[in-house]
């Protein structure tokens, strides 16, 4: 059944995963803001904040195979709507926890359940919406998404005070019950039709999934640029601008607002020019190497302090939304009955980059000061590695042949 056999489709199919999103954005990057707290609380080091934050990547990951999968046999509907429950639980569990085991585990179950909330959408978009507009869907929910951001950053500073971290735990838990019942209630109740494709066939073509040089050489950019710019966004922004830019939590609060602002304005125009891009022959490889190199070229102006600060964020967060690109872009090289497998390949390698990055930053950091480093000079160095690592898995993508589908 498409969309326009559906009344109302706009806010029984588009809303519900939007809000689905939301939350799982605003999940990714609050950890960025409520850090300062954590660890005055919980008197947590570098190290240890980042591996609480990347908790939530390793679980997301994790998930991704099995998600895809699970989306080709059952549907958007069910999928989703169970995993936001988990949510609600890890929502709880974080906003009674107590120490770093606690939370961590806390962490895990909030990625865990948020983690088909845009996998669902774009098979639920596949299914319920007609093949023209899968291009403006996509940007609009990747918009959703940085409206989370946006949230997670100076609004939720303001409300930090008033309600504590716990408090906003508590909040996050009802509007996973909330973005739940809707999908539940709202939905169409119909799963995709896969055949006879057994679980050892589908498992077979992820495998293969994995196997193949042109899926590898999307991956490995996925891995740095995806996953390097949601370690930052997640967490590693905010020190950097108080301890290298010397702002106080409000002020680098502002300038989050202004990067998810960035990546806002960087959605929408992908939504809205998505396609006649597509109609004049610019596709997605294309536009991903552009915007990857404006990221290199912003990452080293932020290194360098070459640009005015507002300026760089906003130019960060503007090119940052190339990342949608690498779903379609992998795609490509596959029968589009894969696509939903391709996609949560590409997704599963996203967010093991984030784990990797936003870790693996603290470890540095951690080490850096340990042999007499500034911490401003340790984040600088820790960075110049990120940039370093991103531009060699840009050079792959100035090899990529045409798609063959």
């Amino acid at each position: 059944m498409s969309s326009a056999q559906l009344p109302g489709a706009w806010g029984r199919i588009f809303l519900p995963f939007a809000l689905g999103y939301y939350l799982s954005y605003l999940l990714r990057t609050v950890n960025a803001v409520i850090s300062p707290a954590l660890s005055l609380e919980l008197g947590l080091s570098a190290s240890q904040l980042g591996l609480l934050t990347s908790a939530y990547f390793v679980a997301f990951g994790l998930m991704q195979i099995p998600i895809g999968i699970a989306l080709d046999r059952y549907g958007p509907r069910r999928v989703e709507g169970s995993l936001l429950l988990v949510t609600a639980l890890g929502g709880v569990a974080f906003a009674t926890g107590d120490s770093l085991t606690s939370l961590g585990l806390a962490r895990g179950l909030l990625g865990l359940g948020v983690s088909a909330c845009l996998m669902a959408g774009l098979k639920g978009f596949a299914m319920w919406y007609p093949p023209e507009r899968q291009g403006s869907m996509t940007g609009f929910i990747m918009a959703a998404g940085a409206l989370g951001a946006l949230t997670a950053s100076a609004p939720l500073e303001a409300l930090l005070p008033l309600l504590g971290w716990r408090g906003l735990f508590w909040g996050i838990t009802a509007c996973a019950l909330l973005a739940s019942a809707w999908i539940f209630i709202s939905l169409p109740d119909e799963a995709p039709h896969t055949g006879e494709d057994t679980l050892t066939a589908a498992l077979a073509s992820v495998a293969g999934i994995f196997r193949s040089r042109d899926f590898l050489r999307y991956a490995a950019a996925a891995t740095f640029f995806t996953g390097g710019f949601m370690a930052l966004q997640g967490l590693w922004v905010v020190p950097w601008l108080m301890n290298v830019n010397g702002l106080e939590l409000a002020g680098a609060a502002r300038y989050l607002l202004i990067l998810n602002l960035g990546m806002l304005a960087g959605q929408l125009a992908m939504g809205l020019f998505g396609t006649r891009l597509a109609r004049s022959g610019i596709r997605s490889p294309t536009i991903l190497r552009a915007g990857y190199a404006g990221m290199l070229l912003v990452e080293l102006a932020l290194l360098t302090d070459c640009l005015p600060l507002g300026l760089a964020w906003c130019l960060f967060g503007v090119f940052s939304a190339v990342n949608s690109q690498s779903y379609l872009a992998a795609a490509g090289y596959f029968p589009r009955t894969q696509f939903g497998r391709v996609s949560t390949a590409v997704n599963l390698m996203a967010f093991a980059g984030a784990f990797a990055v936003q870790w693996g930053m603290g470890l540095a950091l951690d080490g850096l000061q340990l042999a007499g480093h500034a911490l401003d000079c340790a984040l600088k160095i820790a960075f110049g590695g990120l940039l370093a690592v991103q531009f060699c898995a840009y050079l792959p993508l100035l090899r990529v042949k045409r798609a063959p589908v």
